[in-house]
């Protein structure tokens, strides 16, 4: 986790979201990705080799959740109507549950929450300040983008727990979100106002690139670059794809 305060200096430029991962010179081979109906026997890449120690990751993951509920909790201030008021309060909740199910597991490992947390909160919050949006309608694209990618990320590291931890943990990490509450809001805003679209797509290509910072920079990574990135580049990968996935829902290009 060293290397978070200085990560999140820079953002990165859109046009390099995926050639992020490689190192400039030789290109590293990583294995493929599973693609439908490939044998079963297939490889599956797994991150358990670079998770964090049990308190560097049960800390950020809980601070991040509470983060995303700010972020919500903001956007239902700024709400346009009573209705789109209380559905990202439902979603809002949402979060804020998940984060009270993290600092629990915290508490169960006689930790105090609050002092797991607070290592990287400095980093988190300079990320929170860069991805807030100028208006509801990005502020509630940032939620819908990092929300996801996140939750996507930190359910594959859960895979380098303790096993006991990582079941719960991963059940933790499965529970509701509100990611469909705020695509219906994003997406009843796009269809009354198509010129939004365009704008949401830059803006989610943006939050993507400091949202990969945040996780890529939550990983304890070796000596050895090329093994590192061999685990990685696939997994980012997939959740870059669970991410366009996402943004196909609203009709915007990831």
């Amino acid at each position: 986790m060293a290397v978070l305060h200085g990560a999140l200096a820079k953002p990165p430029k859109l046009t390099l979201v995926v050639n992020w991962f490689w190192r400039k010179g030789a290109r590293v081979e990583v294995p493929r990705l599973r693609q439908r109906g490939q044998d079963s026997g297939t490889t599956k890449v797994h991150l358990a080799e670079l998770t964090p120690d049990l308190s560097t990751y049960l800390g950020t993951a809980a601070y991040l959740q509470l983060t995303i509920f700010e972020n919500l909790s903001r956007a239902v201030a700024t709400a346009p109507t009573m209705e789109s008021k209380e559905a990202v309060s439902a979603a809002a909740a949402l979060s804020l549950a998940k984060h009270h199910a993290l600092t629990a597991e915290i508490q169960r490992h006689g930790l105090v929450a609050s002092t797991v947390m607070d290592p990287n909160r400095a980093a988190i919050d300079r990320f929170q300040a860069r991805t807030q949006g100028s208006d509801w309608f990005e502020a509630l694209t940032s939620c819908f983008v990092t929300s996801g990618f996140l939750d996507d990320f930190f359910l594959r590291l859960a895979e380098g727990l303790p096993s006991d931890t990582a079941a719960r943990v991963t059940a933790i990490m499965h529970k509701p979100s509100g990611e469909k509450v705020i695509a219906d809001e994003l997406l009843a805003a796009i269809t009354a106002n198509p010129r939004l679209a365009s704008r949401l797509a830059l803006w989610g290509r943006r939050l993507v690139g400091d949202t990969m910072l945040v996780a890529r920079s939550s990983l304890v990574t070796s000596d050895n670059h090329d093994s590192d990135e061999a685990r990685i580049e696939p997994v980012f990968t997939e959740l870059i794809a669970a991410h366009t996935r996402r943004m196909d829902t609203l009709g915007l290009t990831a």
